[in-house]
């Protein structure tokens, strides 16, 4: 690859000039040293990007030139070149940190071949440390876009948990950004060079999901026809991120319980318990403490989960994040949909600023998202943004006063109505069309005692 820079260190003359000449004809820059010390010299002038070193030499052989080059941090990735009789040796520098090894004699395709293999080792290693660096950019709190004092103390109290083992539980209200919050503590965290590891725990069926979670041995059900690594076991000193860990069924509870107290788990199967070193961050939509009160999820799970508890409060109790959001969202969706939308206007705007957003920042993305794709203009206007957002609308949903609570559990009744008459009464269906678990779906229907009028729609 043309500017690849090459440095061959090798005693024989002849063999530092054939390798020069076949490597130069491929379109590197190469220079060479006649030993580990002559070598040193030139790392110390410019950076080179593979280096060809023989094993024996003068002066400096390959083994000390190596354990100096680590020694003063020098970049590079190292290939031994090793005469019959010392590859043992080669490979004891590929313990030290070379990369690889050739035997002498070689011809010149095989070098060429190893110094590509070496390149593209190199290509990956860099696209890693860049898709990491924006992952970690993409996550950072900086990317979450919030004004409001309650979010800036959030803010303060990720960067404070952020750097504990302690598990976190994240509350709030479906489409709040309980996700975003758990990437952000993950990647500022010291585990942030590990795996994130995230799974839903509603959306998985329950008897795919203790295998999902802690793997199974081969032979333990029908279809295990080889052993299986857990979710666990992959997030091995990382992080793994339980969402709607409120549908985590009775007696995986037990399981995850037993993750927390001893740190270890058990494959499906198995009787030996497995150890593993991972931070726990549980989100859940659910108010897990009157759950746990009323029996319905372990109450002594839930003291385990919610050592470090965040509350993410709803949209509408921080109006004051509306304005950024639709901003953030607005210039992301111009980039992906080729657009030079503005913004929106003052009348839009007043109506957000009243709408109670039911669906939290979610919806207001997928507002934003639908307005932008059908507006004209250089500012959405209010023919662009849906009808129900609007302030008399709003006014009409108030039965119960000015009270938040009660508004909400109207507002979620009516959105679970509109559902199932949408899919005439399906409530896989109806779960997918509220962006909520068939469980937490089940869940609500008993609660709102919706189950009856469920029936009706389907007959």
């Amino acid at each position: 690859m043309l500017g690849r820079r090459v440095l061959v260190i090798d005693d024989e003359e002849n063999l530092r000039h054939f390798l020069k000449m076949i490597l130069q004809e491929e379109g590197y820059e190469v220079e060479i040293a006649q030993d580990g010390l002559e070598a040193l010299k030139k790392m110390e002038e410019k950076v080179w990007d593979i280096i060809l070193c023989d094993i024996r030499m003068p002066n400096m052989d390959g083994m000390a030139f190596l354990q100096e080059m680590k020694a003063r941090e020098m970049d590079g990735t190292v290939i031994m070149m090793s005469a019959y009789g010392t590859v043992d040796t080669a490979v004891e520098a590929m313990k030290i940190g070379a990369y690889d090894y050739v035997s002498k004699p070689f011809n010149a395709d095989e070098i060429i071949l190893t110094l590509k293999k070496a390149e593209e080792r190199e290509r990956l290693r860099e696209e890693n440390i860049r898709l990491r660096e924006e992952v970690q950019k993409d996550y950072s709190l900086e990317n979450i876009v919030a004004q409001s004092e309650v979010m800036i103390k959030i803010f303060d109290l990720i960067k404070k948990v952020a750097k504990y083992k302690s598990s976190v539980l994240i509350t709030g209200e479906s489409g709040t950004g309980k996700e975003l919050v758990a990437k952000a503590l993950h990647f500022i965290s010291d585990r942030n060079d590990k795996s994130l590891i995230s799974i839903n725990c509603g959306a998985i069926p329950e008897n795919l999901l203790e295998s999902e979670l802690f793997g199974h041995v081969k032979g333990a059900f029908t279809d295990a026809v080889r052993t299986k690594k857990g979710l666990f076991e992959m997030a091995h000193q990382g992080t793994m991120f339980l969402d709607e860990v409120g549908e985590l069924p009775p007696q995986l509870q037990v399981k995850l319980l037993r993750v927390l107290q001893d740190g270890e788990i058990r494959r499906v199967g198995d009787t030996t318990s497995i150890a593993v070193d991972v931070r726990i961050i549980a989100a859940t939509a659910k108010d897990l403490s009157r759950e746990a009160k009323s029996g319905s999820f372990r109450e002594d799970l839930y003291y385990r989960l919610n050592v470090l508890p965040i509350h993410l409060p709803p949209l509408r109790e921080r109006k004051k994040d509306i304005l950024p959001l639709v901003t953030h969202f607005i210039n992301i969706y111009n980039r992906k949909l080729g657009l030079k939308v503005k913004g929106v206007s003052n009348e839009v705007m007043e109506r957000f600023l009243h709408y109670p957003w039911p669906g939290n920042v979610r919806e207001l993305e997928n507002t934003i998202e639908r307005a932008l794709i059908l507006t004209e203009k250089e500012m959405i206007g209010v023919e662009s943004v849906p009808t129900y957002t609007h302030e008399q609308e709003v006014v009409n949903h108030r039965s119960s006063g000015l009270s938040i609570k009660k508004n909400a559990k109207e507002m979620e009744m009516k959105l679970i109505k509109e559902a199932l008459k949408a899919t005439g009464g399906n409530k896989v269906q109806t779960a997918q069309l509220l962006e909520i678990s068939h469980r937490a779906l089940l869940y609500k229907l008993k609660e709102y005692a919706l189950e009856e009028y469920g029936k009706r729609i389907n007959l």
